[in-house]
């Protein structure tokens, strides 16, 4: 409800109760499946120089290139895995019931004075139009929170510095503060514990091995002092702990690889091959770096790695989804976001 001070004057502009905001960012989605839907997202991906950072010069012609035929296969995999009934990709409806579960939580402990939202880094809702919703909406104060585990600049960094991009262009900005990653969080690492023994337990079959699988990046990225591939490491670790089980029993591994040159390792798809050339008929996977099932868990690790372990020998393949909007990953959420509001609420 909009408020207005006794002195001020009657012609000037309204000025509403001061909020805090909540911003979740994910990484995006396209609007449709088709091609030139498709192409404008593989545009706005691959064009960012935090996921691509070659030269321009370089860059440019082969990315112009690639936007001939990739919007087909990308659109073919989307087709795979879309949300017939919402019209939408799965990434979508899983943030959108995330935030929304976050707003009950929210409205519940401090009724009207946080406001929850959520945008894409690339596709729609974007971060800029969300960002000016809430500043619309009253909001001084502003959380930002990239739903990504560990920490990577093609991921955190690129959605953090989308952020910063629009208060450019705000004449009142509001005060932000971004979430920093939450690869050790000790209720990250029970609920992804928890849910690897709650698939076993539902599992027709007993796997023989545990695959945990992130996304990958290039080699430079963790000698130039990215710290995502140690981030990933640790989080295995800390579930192995969890779990209680020996290193022999999970392997970590990294998928999604793109370009020519060399990423980290093993590679998933290998991996698994291996895996089951090796005598393993039965394994399970899991993909912690992912805050809710999208197009390279659904499609690519429930398609191509699967594929993959079955073509080289293997028989039982078990997907382990990401936590999505489970009420432990949303509780989980609830804590870090009142921990960040500290001093503000």
């Amino acid at each position: 409800m909009n408020t207005r001070q006794a002195n001020i004057p009657e012609d000037h502009p309204k000025i509403q109760k001061p909020k805090v905001g909540v911003i979740i960012g994910n990484l995006g989605t396209p609007d449709a499946t088709d091609y030139w839907s498709m192409r404008r997202y593989l545009k706005e991906f691959l064009s960012d120089r935090r996921v691509i950072d070659y030269s321009p010069w370089v860059w440019k012609p082969i990315l112009n290139l690639i936007l001939l035929r990739r919007p087909f296969s990308s659109g073919n995999a989307y087709k795979e895995i879309w949300n017939n009934e919402e019209n939408e990709s799965p990434l979508l409806t899983i943030t959108k019931s995330q935030a929304q579960k976050l707003k009950v939580k929210f409205k519940t402990e401090y009724g009207d004075d946080v406001l929850i939202d959520f945008c894409m880094r690339y596709g729609n809702p974007s971060t800029e139009s969300t960002l000016k919703k809430m500043v619309s909406r009253g909001c001084t104060k502003v959380i930002f929170f990239p739903l990504y585990p560990q920490y990577a600049a093609p991921t955190t960094a690129t959605a953090n510095d989308q952020v910063f991009k629009s208060l450019m262009k705000l004449n009142w900005q509001p005060s932000i503060r971004t979430v920093p990653p939450y690869f050790d969080n000790i209720d990250f690492i029970k609920a992804v514990s928890t849910s690897i023994t709650a698939a076993y337990k539902k599992s027709k079959f007993k796997p023989q091995h545990l695959v945990v699988s992130y996304h990958g990046v290039p080699e430079r990225y963790l000698m130039n002092g990215d710290p995502y591939h140690c981030q990933c490491q640790k989080t295995t670790r800390l579930i192995r702990e969890k779990l209680n089980w020996k290193e022999s029993e999970l392997t970590t591994a990294f998928q999604s690889k793109f370009g020519p040159e060399k990423w980290v390792g093993p590679s998933t798809i290998d991996l698994v091959a291996d895996l089951a050339k090796s005598g393993n008929e039965s394994i399970a996977i899991i993909a912690p770096s992912f805050a809710s099932d999208c197009v390279e868990t659904l499609e690519e690790i429930c398609g191509e790695i699967s594929e993959s372990f079955i073509e080289a020998g293997g028989k039982n393949f078990l997907y382990i989804p990401c936590l999505n909007d489970d009420k432990a990953h949303i509780d989980m959420f609830f804590k870090i976001i009142k921990k960040e509001l500290l001093g503000w609420i």
